[in-house]
């Protein structure tokens, strides 16, 4: 793989096929890298999204909230590579092609993804309203492919936390406060998650930074009291 990706930089198949090879090896890092690589060359590759969530599960597993810190740089792809790829085939249908019309298109097609976006986040919304939560993780889901925002992974967290899926709810509110630092929303649901997790250490530490935004929030204050009585 090493050799295919030295003749055509940032190809998918040979980083798709490396990224599987680290994941059966363990090196679920370097999986990790590679699997994020292939997402910046096309967003569409579901092999890619799936191997993400792998991998972020096992390395949550492997080194805690902070397994971020212990990774690999991830390189930045650049354009002229983006381009490369999404010039579509004749074969190209379906999804894959839908990153290539974007990027040929212009800001309308841009603004279309964003709009699509916010329209699945509210459909989201509205099953969480009645309590559907399993049927609005998939709308959230969709809409997190087309544009990362930081309430859809919030909102996402929430429905896993219903769905008693903990970790996968640490993954979503760290990603929500990658986008936003101070999001209190995300550092609570986290602390939420961490607790049923039985990680009271990381979970009191999520509350603690929330108090310090916002010092007076009576539900991160009452957290606390619990994990302090755990």
């Amino acid at each position: 793989c090493p050799s295919a990706l030295d003749l055509v930089p940032f190809g998918i198949k040979p980083l798709l096929r490396r990224a599987a090879a680290y994941e059966a090896l363990e090196r679920y890092g370097l999986a990790y890298v590679d699997y994020k690589t292939v997402l910046q060359v096309d967003c569409a590759v579901q092999a890619a999204h799936d191997g993400v969530n792998r991998m972020t599960k096992a390395l949550l597993e492997k080194d805690g909230v902070n397994w971020r810190q212990k990774l690999p740089p991830i390189p930045t792809v650049p354009v002229s590579a983006q381009m490369r790829w999404s010039v579509p085939s004749a074969g190209t249908t379906g999804a894959n092609a839908a990153p290539a019309a974007a990027l040929q298109g212009g800001p309308d097609q841009t603004a279309a993804g964003t709009e699509r976006a916010r329209t699945l986040k509210e459909e989201g919304n509205e099953l969480v309203k009645k309590g559907n939560h399993k049927e609005a993780v998939e709308k959230y889901s969709e809409s997190l492919q087309l544009s990362q925002e930081c309430a859809t992974y919030t909102n996402r967290a929430l429905c896993y936390l219903t769905l008693k899926q903990y970790k996968e709810a640490v993954q979503d509110c760290t990603e929500a406060l990658r986008l936003d630092p101070k999001n209190v929303k995300a550092l609570y649901r986290r602390a939420q998650a961490l607790k049923e997790l039985k990680d009271y250490k990381s979970s009191i530490a999520d509350i603690k930074s929330l108090l310090k935004i916002e010092p007076k929030n009576t539900a991160a204050l009452r957290l606390l009291q619990e994990l302090n009585r755990a």
